[in-house]
């Protein structure tokens, strides 16, 4: 079984964190109604939340995610031979944030992917990097998740008419990106044995919609994002039990196996009740949705690297990322041979 080595990590969170109470004071949004209704704490935007005004866009963060990733490393950036990126919030169409990373890297020459999904788009990144490793198209790829959902925010809006499943998107998630390193090499380190994700809403409305505006529709009164939260909180709990069940049959690893666990990052409550669901208590939990919000893309990257701190020599994690949009199951493992 060939097993990618994760030879950098680096993550990357604009600004300072963004408190409750300060969606409260600045945007009216109740601050105990989100402690209580999503239970995250902090997020981070790209945006000053007082003001509106943007302070940094989507290939600002990548390229410090990235920066950190090659630092991390110990490499240049022409070391490296291909690059995935993969976010739900790209600035443009085109040019992807892929190839703007690239030349902002000053990388040319080498493969260049761009992969547009939600949650589960890291773990698919992160295969296509593993796979072009197994091709020998490359010998070093660099994965990045990242998205900026303050694209979606309107700010000095008057929140009393919003409904309640348009509101949660002001509370629930923010901005961020997260950078991965993978070789072919035999060198020591945490390797990742298993990358999978499978199409499993046949038959199931979206989640969640995120809309495309084009010139001819762009003065339709349609909404740009929207959330089906409560299909969420049904879903998702028994779609990331499966994909921990599936993930352990593929790696034929017993639940005591498992020493880190890497659960969906939704928001904090509901990560909190997916994991007690789990019945792996005896394994250390990698979460972060609480204080970074929810930043799609970037979250199984910001996991991992928090959890390579703590992994030492026979370490086994295991995650997973459920994308609601039209409902992806996503599963990765680690381990530090």
């Amino acid at each position: 079984m060939f097993k990618p080595r994760i030879a950098g990590a680096g993550e990357y969170l604009p600004g300072l964190p963004v408190t409750n109470m300060e969606l409260e004071n600045c945007w009216g949004l109740p601050a105990e109604w989100t402690e209580r209704f999503v239970g995250t704490k902090t997020r981070h935007f790209c945006m000053d939340v007082s003001t509106g005004k943007v302070i940094e866009d989507i290939l600002d963060i990548s390229i410090e995610a990235a920066h950190s990733a090659l630092a991390n490393a110990q490499m240049e950036p022409h070391e490296v031979e291909a690059i995935v990126l993969s976010t739900a919030t790209p600035k443009y169409l085109m040019p992807t944030v892929a190839t703007e990373l690239a030349d902002a890297l000053g990388i040319v020459g080498i493969p260049i992917l761009q992969v547009q999904s939600g949650c589960a788009g890291s773990i698919q990144a992160l295969q296509i990097a593993s796979d072009m490793l197994l091709a020998k198209r490359a010998s070093s790829v660099l994965a990045v998740g990242a998205d900026v959902c303050t694209k979606h925010y309107v700010h000095g809006r008057d929140f009393s008419s919003v409904p309640q499943s348009e509101l949660v998107n002001y509370v629930l998630f923010g901005d961020g990106a997260g950078a991965l390193i993978l070789t072919d090499d035999d060198m020591p380190g945490c390797r990742i044995p298993l990358l999978s994700h499978r199409f499993v809403g046949l038959g199931r409305p979206p989640g969640q919609l995120i809309d495309w505006f084009g010139l001819g529709d762009r003065l339709e009164d349609r909404i740009a994002l929207k959330e089906d939260y409560k299909a969420i909180e049904k879903n998702v709990p028994i779609l990331a039990k499966e994909a921990l069940q599936y993930g352990l049959d593929c790696l034929s690893w017993h639940p005591e196996d498992v020493t880190h666990l890497f659960p969906p990052q939704l928001s904090g409550l509901m990560t909190e009740r997916i994991v007690s669901s789990f019945g792996l208590d005896h394994a250390t939990e990698i979460s972060c949705v609480a204080d970074t919000g929810n930043c799609g893309n970037a979250l199984p990257f910001l996991q991992i690297c928090r959890a390579l701190e703590s992994m030492t020599g026979g370490s086994r994690g295991i995650g997973m990322a459920i994308e609601s949009s039209k409902w992806i199951q996503a599963v990765f493992a680690m381990e530090v041979e």
